[in-house]
C-alpha cells in the first residue's frame, strides 16, 4: 500500500538557508515545501497538509509573526506546528510574542543540528500517526458502511426468499386440494403440469442457493472436458425455452456453421447462459426481442445474449454481478430472482478462466451479456454431434430395479417414476432388509438412499459389493447430499453414480439406457 508522505514547510526570505535545512532534515518519507515570503507560504498551505512550519521571522513585507497569526485565523491551517528561527534578538518579550503567535519553539541561529533534527523527528512521527490514526477511521467507516449495505441485502434476500417460495408453494398446495376434489381427468392433467413447472421452479431456486454457497466455499468441482459451443447452447435454450415462449418473445439465434470447441464442464457453462436467457426473458416486455449469437475471434469464444428489456444503469453495471443485487425493476415486480444469479454466474465464468460483461444503453434501452471463454484447439477430425449424445436403446423389457429409501414417498414416487418407463422395480425402507430382499430379487439396478436406519447407505453398498451377484449391479446413490467429499465417500463405498435429490428422470433415463446397451458394467 502506498503510503502519503509527509510535508514540512519551509519559510525563509534567503534561498540558502532553506537549501541548509533541506539537507539537514532530509530523510525517506519528507517532502519539502518551500517559500521565500509569507504570502507564497499561505498559497502552500492551501494545498498541502503540513507536518510542521519553520518559519524565519525576519522577512520583508510579512514577518515570520503574522505569517503565524494569519495560519492560526484560518482553519485549515490553525493547528499546523510553528518552530520560529530567527538570528536576532531573542529577549523574553520577543520570545513571549512568538509564543502568542502559536509558535510552538522558538530557535536561535546558528542552530544546533541534533536539537532541530530532534523536534523535526517528534513532529514527523506524530504526523504519520495522525495520517494512520485517518486512515483506520476511514477504513472503519467504510467497514461499517459495507456491513449495514451488506446486513441491508441479507434481509433484502430473505424476504425475496420467503417470497419466492411461497409463490410456487401456493399452486402447489392448490393444485393438490384440486386433485383431491376434481374427477375431471383433462382438469387433472392441466393441473399437474402447473404443479410440476412450480416445482421445477423451486427446485432452481434451492440449487441456485447451493451453488453459491459451494462457490463461496471454493467446492464448485468442474468436470471438464472438450465440449462444442452448439451443445452449451442447446442445453441452456432447453431449460430457458420454456420461459422465453411463455412470455412470447422472439428468440434470434445466430450460430457458425462449424463447430466452435472450449474446454470446460457442460453443465455448469449450460447453467451460465441458461441464467443470463432466463434474465433476458424476465427483464423483457412481453413480445420482446432476444437475441443468441456465437462469435470466435483471435482465440476467443464470445457468447453475446441481448434484448430489449429495461436496461441496466449505468451505475449498476458493476453491482448486478455482486451477491443479493437486482437492477431496479420498471415492471411486473414479481417475475422473480433472488438476486444471486449473475453473482453465480460471474463465478462460473470465472472458473473457466473467462470474463463476462455488460452493456448497456440505461433505462428501457435493453442490454448486452458477453461471455467470453478460451476456445478449445481445433481438431481436423472433431468428434460428431451424434457421438457425444447419449445412445438410447429399445429397453428391451426393462431392468429389475430395486430403490431402498426409508422415505417412504420419495421410494413410491420413485419406483412409479421407474415403473412408467418400462421397469421392473421393488422397494424396501431398511439396509438390511434390502440386503435379503436382494439375494431372492437380484436386481440390475439399485437406487440406494445414503441415509439409512440400522445400516447407512455406505454399509450396505459395501456389503453388496461383497457378493458375487451384484457384480454386474448398477448401484446408485441418492442423496440430499451434495459436495465433493459425499461423492468421494461414494465411490469408496462402490457406488457407480452419485445423484443428488430430487433426482431428475433425464438423467436417470440416460444411466439406465447405457446399462441396457452393456456400456456399464
Amino acid at each position: 500500500m502506498k503510503k502519503d508522505p509527509v510535508h514540512f514547510l519551509l519559510v525563509d526570505d534567503l534561498q540558502e538557508n532553506i537549501l541548509a535545512l533541506q539537507a539537514l532534515l532530509r530523510r525517506d518519507g519528507l517532502v519539502f515545501l518551500q517559500a521565500n515570503s509569507g504570502m507564497d507560504a499561505l498559497e502552500l498551505l492551501l494545498k498541502h497538509d503540513v507536518a510542521l512550519a519553520l518559519i524565519d521571522v525576519q522577512m520583508p513585507e510579512m514577518n515570520g509573526f503574522e505569517l503565524a497569526e494569519l495560519m492560526r485565523g484560518t482553519e485549515r491551517t490553525k493547528n499546523v506546528p510553528i518552530i520560529f528561527l530567527t538570528a536576532g534578538n531573542t529577549d523574553q518579550q520577543r520570545r513571549f510574542r512568538g509564543y502568542e503567535a502559536g509558535a510552538v519553539d522558538f530557535l536561535q541561529k546558528p542552530i544546533e543540528p541534533d536539537i532541530l533534527k530532534s523536534k523535526a523527528n517528534v513532529f514527523y512521527e506524530l504526523h504519520k500517526q495522525r495520517q494512520e490514526v485517518a486512515r483506520l477511521l476511514k477504513e472503519s467507516r467504510e467497514y461499517a458502511d459495507a456491513l449495514k449495505e451488506a446486513d441491508k441485502r441479507k434481509d433484502e434476500f430473505l424476504a425475496t426468499l420467503a417470497h419466492e417460495l411461497r409463490n410456487p408453494l401456493a399452486p402447489i398446495r392448490n393444485g393438490l386440494e384440486i386433485l383431491r376434489r376434481a374427477p375431471d381427468a383433462a382438469k387433472q392433467k392441466d393441473v399437474q403440469d402447473v404443479m410440476t413447472r412450480q416445482l421445477i421452479h423451486m427446485v432452481r431456486l434451492i440449487d441456485d442457493l447451493m451453488d453459491i454457497a459451494r462457490v463461496s466455499k471454493g467446492k464448485i468441482e468442474l468436470r471438464r472436458e472438450r465440449i462444442s459451443v452448439q451443445n452449451i447452447i442447446n442445453a441452456a435454450l432447453e431449460s430457458s425455452r420454456p420461459l422465453i415462449d411463455a412470455a412470447g418473445h422472439t428468440l434470434l439465434l445466430d450460430m457458425p456453421e462449424a463447430p466452435v470447441w472450449v474446454e470446460g464442464d457442460l453443465t455448469r457453462l449450460a447453467q451460465a447462459v441458461g441464467n443470463i436467457l432466463n434474465n433476458a426473458a424476465k427483464y423483457t416486455k412481453a413480445g420482446g426481442k432476444i437475441s443468441l449469437s456465437v462469435i470466435i475471434d483471435d482465440g476467443i469464444v464470445d457468447i453475446r445474449v441481448g434484448d430489449n428489456g429495461i436496461g441496466i444503469p449505468h451505475n449498476m453495471r458493476d453491482e448486478i454481478f455482486h451477491l443479493f443485487t437486482q437492477a431496479q425493476r420498471t415492471f411486473q415486480q414479481s417475475q422473480g430472482g433472488l438476486g444471486i444469479g449473475l453473482a453465480l454466474v460471474k463465478h462460473l465464468v470465472e472458473l473457466h478462466e473467462g470474463t463476462i460483461t455488460v452493456e448497456s444503453d440505461g433505462d428501457n434501452k435493453g442490454s448486452v451479456f458477453t461471455i467470453s471463454l478460451p476456445a478449445a484447439a481445433t481438431l481436423e477430425s472433431a468428434v460428431s454431434e451424434a457421438a457425444q449424445e447419449s445412445v438410447k436403446t429399445p429397453n428391451a423389457g426393462g431392468l429389475r430395479i430395486l430403490v431402498v429409501d426409508d422415505n417412504v414417498p420419495s421410494a413410491k414416487t420413485t419406483a412409479w417414476m421407474l415403473e412408467m418407463i418400462g421397469h421392473q422395480t421393488s422397494m424396501c425402507h431398511d439396509g438390511r432388509e434390502a440386503l435379503e430382499y436382494a439375494e431372492k430379487f437380484k436386481p440390475q439396478v439399485i437406487f440406494l438412499d445414503i441415509g439409512l436406519p440400522s445400516m447407512s447407505g455406505y454399509e450396505v453398498c459395501k456389503a453388496l459389493r461383497q457378493n458375487p451377484i451384484f457384480k454386474e449391479a448398477l448401484i446408485i446413490a441418492q442423496t440430499g447430499w451434495g459436495q465433493k467429499r459425499d461423492r468421494d465417500l461414494s465411490e469408496e463405498a462402490g457406488f457407480d453414480h452419485h445423484l443428488v435429490k430430487p433426482i431428475n428422470l433425464q438423467d436417470v433415463e440416460t444411466l439406465l439406457q447405457k446399462k441396457i446397451a452393456g456400456t456399464i458394467l
